[in-house]
């Protein structure tokens, strides 16, 4: 089949999902598809420039966005969106392509209205909440654990107020854009002819919160990862005996992950490895002077590549993910696990996915029980190591790239016999 992949992210700079999409590339070209990227550059100039990566043609779509608050939105969202889903439309009929695959938020409904224009079944894979939140989050506070109840004109008002500052009250005029943005989302969405969400929570919010989706085809299929490649770039990294043991967290440093609370989990956990961070964002200043101020050993490495977090992931003794989220499904979770690494983290949205509690890992729903679970893993080795195998072989039955791909492939064939 030949497949058009629009993604707003794919490497060789990018972050999970980015990755996620690739693995997927990669596993249809491995199956005999032939594979198309599509990715728009925001705020570039208009035209589109191919490139290659790993063998994939790679088109880079120009869309001019002026740096102007709210007016960048516009340009970013509809306006781009239009123009997108005009070029894909192009394509579709030009190339004969028999599926078109979108990745997330800037390319999903100009990939699903470019599918319907041209005939063509349309493909969407949600990896997070945007279809039901503004903001991708689903956090209505930045200090608070509660998740927003309902996209409400009065909720929003309350969700802005972290994310715009003390002047936040010009920002109130969106909210009406706002909404009728996300309602316009969920209706672009509900014209797929099937959607992949990567977990089961992703899946339940989609149902719960989008009734625009009451009738549309919804499949729960998760991320893919390629688990002989991963540990192929791990190789020889593994943890020796002899080295020293340390904890280690992997992502970006931002409200929504929770690392405010890393310094208090080592902190109460009493734990005398170090702390490695991995990471780079908003959070990084104030974590930086907390950890400086808690006498416990705290490392920042800042932002890594892919190998480098493998072989990273390999050496860590545990990997601590205090997300507060709600994750969708967390990538880093699903590479750790692959390595056996044990985990400690938050229970919050798809986590349960990849950390089956006492099983392939450990859960709790405070930084008190996160800080217990650290203290537990830090003092039981034949847990750590009971936890890390049993967590090898979930990935490789649930997660690895081959049984992931052939899902999806099977979906690709089911609509194009329709």
């Amino acid at each position: 089949m030949k497949v058009l992949i629009p993604t707003d992210a794919f490497p060789p700079v990018c972050g999970g999902s980015g990755w996620s999409t690739y693995e997927l590339a990669r596993g249809l070209r491995a199956r005999g598809h032939d594979v198309t990227i599509v990715q728009p550059k925001p705020g570039t100039a208009a035209g589109v420039r191919e490139e290659r990566y790993d063998g994939f043609r790679v088109l880079h779509f120009g869309a001019p966005a002026p740096d102007i608050p709210y007016v960048r939105n516009y340009y970013k969202s509809e306006k781009l969106t239009r123009s997108l889903a005009a070029y894909l439309g192009t394509l579709l009929r030009r190339d004969r392509y028999d599926i078109v695959h979108a990745q997330h938020v800037l390319t999903t409904i100009a990939g699903i209205e470019a599918g319907r224009e041209a005939g063509v079944p349309a493909v969407a894979t949600v990896r997070d909440y945007w279809p039901v939140c503004y903001w991708s989050d689903l956090l209505h506070t930045r200090e608070g654990l509660a998740l927003c109840p309902e996209c409400t004109a009065a909720n929003m008002r309350v969700c802005i107020q972290p994310r715009a500052g003390v002047l936040w009250p010009l920002a109130l005029p969106m909210v009406p854009y706002m909404r009728a943005n996300l309602a316009a989302k969920r209706t672009g969405l509900a014209r797929a002819n099937a959607v992949i969400a990567v977990s089961r929570r992703i899946a339940g919010d989609l149902v719960a919160r989008a009734p625009e989706l009451a009738s549309t085809r919804i499949e729960i299929i998760p991320n893919a990862v390629d688990v002989r490649a991963l540990r192929a770039s791990a190789e020889g990294a593994e943890n020796a005996e002899d080295a020293e043991a340390f904890a280690l967290y992997v992502g970006k440093l931002a409200p929504n992950k929770g690392t405010s609370s890393l310094v208090d989990v080592v902190r109460q956990a009493e734990l005398d490895w170090p702390l490695v961070i991995a990471g780079d964002g908003p959070d990084r200043p104030a974590l930086e002077r907390a950890a400086a101020d808690s006498g416990r050993r705290i490392e920042f490495r800042g932002w890594i590549d892919k190998d480098e977090a493998a072989r990273l992931l390999a050496r860590a003794s545990m990997l601590i993910f205090p997300s507060r989220g709600p994750e969708s499904l967390s990538r880093v979770l699903i590479e750790a696990s692959a390595l056996g690494v044990p985990i400690a983290a938050m229970d919050t949205g798809g986590t349960r996915d990849v950390v089956e509690p006492e099983v392939t890992g450990l859960l709790s729903t405070s930084v008190a029980g996160l800080a217990n679970d650290v203290r537990r893993l830090r003092a039981d080795p034949a847990l750590r190591k009971r936890l890390g195998e049993a967590a090898r072989h979930k990935i490789e039955r649930e997660f690895d790239a081959p049984a992931v791909v052939a899902r999806v492939e099977q979906l690709y064939l089911e609509l194009a016999a329709r």
